[in-house]
This record gives C-alpha cells, structure tokens and sequence, in this order.
C-alpha cells in the first residue's frame, strides 16, 4: 500500500469583495481550477482581507471561493498583522492542508536584517541611508504526513519586477506607470530586486535552519518568486553545487518539480506574448524520492499585458496553478 499526495502553488490574483469584475464572476471560474488540483496541501498568495464592523479582518472572499469544496474543511494558517491578531489588508499568504498543522511561523527580517540605502534620484536628497525593507513575509508550517512524517512547506511571494516608488515631494513618477527619468525608473528596478533577492536569501537560511536540524527533512518551497528558473532569486533558493561549487552541500539542493515538464508547455503566466515560468515548487531530495510528476494549469491563460486587456475581460487569476503529485509507501 501507499499514500499518494498533491502539493499546489497558485497566486490567485488580488482575490477581493468587493472586486472587479465581480467575486461571484471569479468564483465561477475559479473554483473549477482549485477542484482540479485535488489538492493536499494548498499554498495561496495574493488573497486579501476584507473586514465587518467590530471584528478582526478575515479571509471571507477565500471562505466564498471555497464553499463546496473540499478543500473549505482543511487546516489553514495565513500571513498576520503583528500588532493586531487578523489578516493583512493585501496579499496575503495562505497555507490549506489536509493534514494536520503542527507548527506555524511567519519570517520578516528575522534571519536578514533590513539593508540601509541612500537613493541617488531621490527629490529632494536623502540625509541618510534609509532601511529597504520587502513587504511581504514568508509563511512557513509544519504538517504530518499519514507515516508520521513531518512536511515542511514553505509558502513566498517574492517581489515583482515592478520599480519601487523613488520618495520624495519631487517625486520620480508623475504617475502610477511613467517616470520622469530613466535613471529613476532604473533605481525604482534596483530596489525591487534588491527586495526580491533579500527575500530570497531568508527563505534561504530558513530552509537552512530547517537542514540543520534534521539533514533529510521533507521539504517545500512554494509559491509566486516573479523570477525565472535561472534568474539570481531563484537560484539563491535552489542552492545547486554548480553554483557553491561544494559536493558536500547536495543534500541542500532543492529540485525545481517542474524539470519533468516538456519545455514547451513550462509557463505559468504570459506577458507580451511570452510565456514565463514564476511560480514555483521546489522540494528537497528526500521528498524527491517519492515525487511522480507535475502540472501547470496553463491552457486558459491569458495575456493582460497586451492593449486593452483589462480584469474585467479575465475573471480568472493572470496566473496558472502548479501541482507536484507524491507517492509514499505506507509503513
């Protein structure tokens, strides 16, 4: 006998209520998505909050889109306000499991300290070196597995590729989208991967953490990293010994489950016509050993990049879900 289970990444996209277009118009197309990952374990990024009068912010627009389901029964832990016990406003992360939840943790500036910049094209001029900080934190479980085993599932949302905002009452943006000058723009560039590249780095000593206390612990690494597959966030994470150039750092090595996908159809978000590969699912050897295969939802993805392309047109997420199936032989 064995026990078979699936692992699946999906940002769905600025999940709200209100929303445009329309919650019940996201659900309908939504929901059919999430049913067919038939998934175990379920990492989310990009849900919001929305908030009731007199009570803690929650997750209701998730509640909405999971009605039915049977992912609606499973464990969930999400990313939280620290001084507040409810949901961030935005973009949340969000882990659903059907196994039970041991342990949760959420990681920001805890094993990187925030890096101190001046900005060049500031408006008027910096004083000092301000703290560069990335927005979002990494969420981070501990499930058990039906063998008794631990799961370790690590869920990021890395920074975009999208300039950070140059402050200042000058300003290098004179709007949401343009900027004044392109050595703005380019500092804007700067600071994003910066953000992106220093997250990738925590989650890199977490998953080192995790290592160190037991060297074949069963992990994964899930979720929107807004790089590709050879891009430096990326490889930050994966820790190949190409790259260390230290055979005995392999156990370390986490495995990108999308290899076994035929080139042609590894994409899971379009932009200006070309398919990219940004979200991800890496897992460690041991969890390897057990690993069958995976999928990325893509055949309905569309393009918003492309003129006139709104939300309104698309009420499914700009991104496709990925899935990695696992197979245990039971003890």
């Amino acid at each position: 006998m064995s026990t078979t289970f699936r692992i699946a990444t999906f940002n769905v996209e600025n999940l709200d209520d209100p929303s445009v277009p329309p919650l019940a118009e996201r659900i309908a197309v939504m929901r059919p998505q999430l049913e067919r990952l038939r998934p175990d374990v379920l990492c989310l990024q990009e849900v919001h909050g929305q908030e009731q009068p007199g009570q803690p912010r929650r997750l209701l627009a998730l509640e909405q889109l999971l009605t039915g389901t049977q992912i609606a029964g499973y464990y969930q832990e999400s990313t939280q306000t620290l001084n507040h016990p409810q949901v961030y406003d935005k973009r949340n992360l969000v882990i659903l499991s059907r196994f039970p939840i041991v342990d949760r943790k959420q990681i920001k500036h805890e094993y990187v300290s925030a890096p101190a910049y001046k900005k060049v094209t500031a408006d008027p001029e910096e004083a000092a070196a301000d703290e560069v900080t990335w927005e979002r934190p990494i969420l981070y479980v501990k499930t058990t597995l039906p063998d008794g085993s631990v799961l370790h599932v690590i869920n990021l949302h890395l920074k975009s590729k999208i300039p950070s905002k140059i402050p200042g009452q000058g300003g290098q943006q004179s709007d949401n989208y343009a900027w004044k000058s392109v050595p703005g723009w380019a500092e804007g560039y700067f600071l994003s991967s910066l953000k992106r590249v220093g997250q990738a780095l925590e989650a890199r000593v977490l998953i080192d953490s995790v290592f160190d206390e037991a060297e074949d612990a069963q992990i994964a690494v899930c979720g929107d990293f807004n790089a590709d597959l050879d891009a430096v966030p990326v490889k930050a994470i994966r820790g190949d010994v190409e790259e260390t150039a230290n055979g005995a750092l392999a156990t370390r090595v986490l495995v990108p489950c999308e290899h076994t996908i035929p080139e042609p159809s590894r994409f899971s978000l379009y932009h200006h016509g070309k398919g990219q590969m940004l979200d991800h699912l890496l897992v460690s050897r041991s969890l390897l050993s057990s690993y069958r295969g995976s999928e990325i939802h893509n055949e309905l993805l569309h393009d918003e990049s492309i003129a006139f392309a709104r939300d309104t047109q698309f009420p499914e997420s700009d991104h496709a879900p990925v899935v990695a199936e696992f197979v245990k032989p039971d003890d």
